[in-house]
């Protein structure tokens, strides 16, 4: 298991980028680069079971481990799941790996930091995946930014 270490840098409130990352209709945007049409069964609570899907119903069955509101959240992996069919006693490279967010406010800028372990299989893919997976994020949340601040400055 390899941890990789991610981060972006985005100008917007922490609360605003803490909803971009887990609210449905962002998260199925900024993940779609992982996979086209990705989503994420679950409601985000401490222990709670959540499937991080393909539309063909391929992916992984986690847990939230941790869930502090804008500041953490772990995810915790438990297994696979290929054509709607869990396995976690049988994926024994998945079992265990965290996948944690991070957020710092800093000034008009929130710093999100992603933590992941990978296995070597995926571990180039996530390499190259997860930066455009982070600029995407901060595409969809600095664009909200301004389209906010443009319209009370036209009710101004």
């Amino acid at each position: 298991m390899h941890r990789l270490v991610f981060s972006a840098t985005i100008r917007a409130p922490k609360d605003e980028v803490w909803r971009a990352l887990f609210a449905d209709e962002t998260y199925r945007q900024w993940t779609s680069v992982f996979a086209e049409g990705s989503y994420a069964d679950t409601d985000w609570k401490v222990g709670s079971k959540a499937l991080f899907l393909t539309p063909g119903g391929d992916g992984m069955v986690s847990r939230i481990a941790v869930h502090r509101p804008n500041e953490f959240l772990s995810i915790q992996h438990l297994g696979t799941v290929k054509g709607g069919v869990e396995d976690t006693g049988n994926d024994k490279g998945w079992a265990g790996a965290l996948e944690n967010y991070t957020l710092q406010e800093e000034g008009d800028y929130s710093k999100l930091t992603v933590e992941m372990d990978t296995t070597e299989e995926y571990r180039t893919y996530m390499e190259e995946t997860w930066p455009k997976a982070l600029s995407k994020l901060t595409e969809i949340v600095e664009a909200k930014q301004r389209s906010e601040q443009e319209a009370v400055r036209q009710t101004a």
